[in-house]
């Protein structure tokens, strides 16, 4: 197995080489540093020196207090720098850190899938010193889970394996390996091979947006609740970011426990459902579904809820007018009562 190691920090008691309480070597001994002297920018060099992903987590006394000396410089890293010694830094007067501030810290493991127009589909490849592709060894979908999830991309979908036109330098991770909890790195062993794995990973789509119009142009975007004036009309928009062509819009309006269905193909990424008459039959919750074909496998993503009254503008305005004329009369009444109490105490 290959690992990139630094002589200059480490990270300690963590779950993996990725994870632990910082330590920064100087003059042959390991001091621990003050989160206050430490910043996400520090992090970031910090987890580029070490091999690992961006930084994830960056919390004091998370693996553990200070043990021996502490560190006496407030780094000033620019987050390029390839070395934490490398950065900027300034004298400190802490010679010891309060309970729960030493900098604890997570950087996130070096795995990605690429090749492909989303960051959950594609070549799996993991950094071990540099990016290499995967083997396909004996990986099924409960591997591929695990990858899935550790890049946010909820479950995994589908497999693949890529011929390779020769040979080629890949890592080869143990699946037993993978199920015990290590980090993908290090289970990777080199390897050659001319297969290699490709991930689908089930939150591969982005979430669409729905949002509604109006005839006087005005447009609102997943609001909890809109109101809308009988007998105007709507529009209702579904839209998504561009990852695939093609596809289409299912729009679902529920209402009185019944669901109601309308489809539309995709044109530029949106489409448009037109309401020329809002009646409280329009009244319920909308949402908008994504529908296409990638991999030869449909995918779907679901848009928030949007809730929509339909308010009849006729009983607003008798409303106002009763509302007004009552706050008339009872003006009037004080008045009245007003002038009568000053007569009663003139007259004393």
């Amino acid at each position: 197995m290959e690992l990139t190691c630094s002589d200059s920090v480490r990270l300690l008691n963590g779950s993996s080489l990725c994870s632990g309480r910082l330590e920064v070597k100087s003059n042959q001994s390991w001091s621990s540093v003050c989160e206050a002297d430490f910043d996400q920018q520090d992090a970031e060099v910090v987890c580029r020196e070490l091999g690992c992903g961006p930084p994830s987590v960056l919390q004091g006394a998370l693996y553990g207090e200070v043990e021996g000396p502490v560190w006496s410089k407030e780094f000033q890293c620019g987050g390029h720098e390839s070395a934490l010694l490398d950065c900027r830094s300034s004298g400190s007067a802490r010679n010891s850190c309060s309970p729960g501030k030493a900098v604890g810290l997570t950087c996130s493991e070096p795995v990605r899938l690429v090749g492909q127009a989303s960051r959950c589909a594609g070549m799996l490849e993991v950094k071990v010193g540099k990016w290499r592709r995967i083997d396909y060894f004996d990986w099924d979908l409960k591997e591929a889970h695990v990858v899935c999830e550790h890049l946010g991309c909820g479950s995994a979908f589908s497999i693949q394996w890529k011929n390779e036109p020769s040979e080629i330098s890949v890592l080869k991770i143990e699946p037993d390996c993978v199920h015990s909890g290590s980090a993908l790195r290090e289970c990777a062993k080199s390897s050659s091979s001319s297969l290699t794995l490709n991930v689908t990973c089930k939150d591969l789509l982005v979430q669409p947006i729905i949002s509604v119009s109006f005839m006087n142009g005005v447009s609102m975007a997943q609001q909890q609740g809109l109101q809308v004036s009988r007998g105007s009309n709507f529009t209702m928009s579904c839209s998504i970011q561009p990852q695939y062509p093609g596809g289409s819009f299912q729009l679902t309006f529920t209402s009185s426990n019944t669901v109601y269905n309308y489809t539309q193909p995709a044109v530029n990424h949106s489409a448009h459902f037109l309401f020329p008459a809002a009646e409280p039959a329009h009244q319920g919750n909308y949402s908008c579904i994504y529908h296409v074909y990638v991999f030869y496998h449909e995918l779907s993503s679901e848009s928030p809820l949007l809730s929509v009254t339909v308010s009849d503008p006729n009983q607003s305005d008798v409303v106002k007018v009763v509302v007004i004329t009552l706050v008339a009369l009872l003006v009037i009444v004080l008045i009245i009562l007003g002038l009568h109490l000053y007569r009663q105490l003139s007259r004393q």
